[in-house]
């Protein structure tokens, strides 16, 4: 599907390292400012037991998980909306991407550079809040201009909108998220056209030392307290840790590894299914002797719709879908012994895909 999304952050809070634990991937990861000069781009797996338990049961010839890209973004500084630093890329860069993970520092080192001098990751997340709020500023100002001037032919409906946009313009400057702000469905397509950046869905990534990677310490707690109006996810990683496991060989190394810092699994997959789930994504199956393959669509997706992921005349000539939930899969073993307990379904065009779903459609163009 081709959805990205986009880790932001001051320069050296550990982007870099927590793109390279989360791709396996070797961006630079230096000690200084603008390590990231090019955004780096990478796919992240994501990890799913039961793709690995179908894939168990089915045995097939290849194995195929489901991906989301993510995009390393260089960092940003005070001023980037006037296009201060890297700002201007940055801005771009964060424009083209659906959610936004942003990491910011909360441990102590003296060896390494803090762009602003001190750790403080509250003032650090209201420099770049200010920074996207004041571009959004700027695109919500132009466009109501635009609006004013249609509501001179005295369509109802225009004006209707330019009170809109005021209002949404008067919340971005009372320094408040996009987000945040209600949009009722006559706006909706208004408000997806803006492009604002302080619209996308946002996970907070606290990178804290080894130490505090279960309990967090004071610099996380102060940032919990500082979003908690934001209904926002925040979780604790080790960025620096997180790419020594990713670097390790084996799968039983880095559950070893996991497990001696009492971790069940790594802080990276934590971060993939939040990813995952900020996005509002579902995954369904197909299972065969070919393949057993993890597909990504968009909760609420219609059968049509999911089969238009495979291929697009799936979608066209899409006839019925023949559905197993995935309990049963694992409860039977086999598509036969499905069959025989009656227990796969026949659905049509409005059937609502759940998430774990394992379906075969029927098409003809």
């Amino acid at each position: 599907m081709g959805l990205q999304c986009g880790i932001v952050g001051l320069p050296n809070v550990g982007k870099s390292t927590l793109f390279n634990a989360l791709t396996s991937a070797k961006a630079l990861a230096a000690n200084y400012p603008f390590a990231t000069k090019e955004p780096n781009l990478g796919v992240i797996v994501v990890p799913d037991p039961r793709l690995d338990k179908l894939a168990e049961l089915v045995n097939p010839q290849r194995v195929l998980p489901t991906s989301v890209e993510i995009l390393d973004i260089a960092g940003l500084i005070k001023g980037a909306s006037k296009g201060e630093g890297l700002g201007n890329q940055f801005l771009a860069n964060i424009r083209e991407v659906d959610a936004i993970i942003h990491v910011v520092r909360c441990f102590e080192d003296d060896n390494v550079i803090h762009v602003d001098g001190s750790v403080n990751p509250v003032r650090d997340k209201e420099i770049i809040d200010l920074e996207l709020i004041f571009k959004d500023i700027e695109t919500v100002e132009k466009r109501l201009d635009k609006l004013k001037k249609q509501a001179k032919s005295g369509a109802k409906d225009d004006a209707i909108n330019v009170e809109w946009a005021a209002g949404l313009l008067a919340h971005l400057e009372q320094e408040k998220p996009a987000r945040s702000f209600v949009v009722d469905e006559n706006q909706a397509e208004l408000f997806r056209d803006m492009y604002l950046l302080t619209s996308k869905p946002i996970l907070y990534v606290c990178n804290v030392d080894e130490a505090s990677v279960l309990t967090g310490n004071i610099h996380t707690e102060r940032f919990k307290e500082a979003v908690i109006d934001e209904n926002a996810e925040v979780l604790f990683i080790c960025a620096g840790i997180e790419a020594e496991i990713a670097e390790l060989e084996s799968k039983d190394e880095r559950m070893e590894f996991i497990e001696a810092m009492g971790l069940s699994e790594p802080g990276v997959n934590r971060i993939i299914h939040a990813a995952y789930h900020l996005l509002q994504l579902y995954t369904y199956f197909t299972a065969g002797e070919k393949e057993v393959r993890a597909w990504t669509i968009h909760k609420g997706w219609k059968a049509p719709q999911a089969a238009g992921v495979i291929h697009t005349d799936f979608e066209k000539g899409f006839i019925r879908a023949e559905v197993i939930k995935y309990a049963d899969y694992v409860k039977y073993g086999s598509e036969s012994a499905i069959k025989e307990a009656g227990k796969m379904n026949v659905e049509g065009k409005e059937y609502v895909v759940e998430d774990g779903d394992i379906m075969h459609f029927r098409f003809n163009v």
